[in-house]
């Protein structure tokens, strides 16, 4: 699976985003998928995953209610729709995918992953 996202850029604080992540390979329907970012200084965490199916979700507590993740299987796509954003949250943000992942499973650990994007810096101006 390769995976490319995009969509990052430079927004004001209380801003909107939406990144995509665009998977090739027949796997992406068997995977589960996860959002990740990773601050200047900081280790990379968590932000959202979201199930096979797109029927389960799972959210980072800090963007609980603002940030929405979903995923269309038949353009092998997944993406993160991120409002009200916080100048803290200026990060590389990274997809990567779990094709081990059983249908309702939404991984929260990076070591559950196999694959991995480049990255789209989110930039959030105070």
């Amino acid at each position: 699976v390769q995976l490319q996202a995009s969509g990052g850029g430079l927004v004001q604080a209380g801003g909107s985003l939406r990144l995509s992540c665009a998977a090739s390979g027949r796997t992406f329907s068997r995977s589960a998928m996860g959002w990740f970012r990773q601050a200047p200084g900081k280790e990379r965490e968590i932000v959202a995953a979201i199930s096979r199916s797109g029927l389960s979700t799972y959210y980072a507590d800090s963007v609980k209610g603002r940030f929405t993740a979903s995923r269309d299987n038949a353009k092998n796509t997944v993406y993160l729709q991120m409002n009200n954003l916080k100048p803290e949250e200026t990060a590389v943000y990274y997809c990567a995918a779990d094709p081990q992942a059983i249908l309702t499973s939404v991984p929260k650990f990076a070591t559950s992953y196999d694959y991995w994007g480049q990255g789209t810096l989110v930039t959030v101006s105070s």
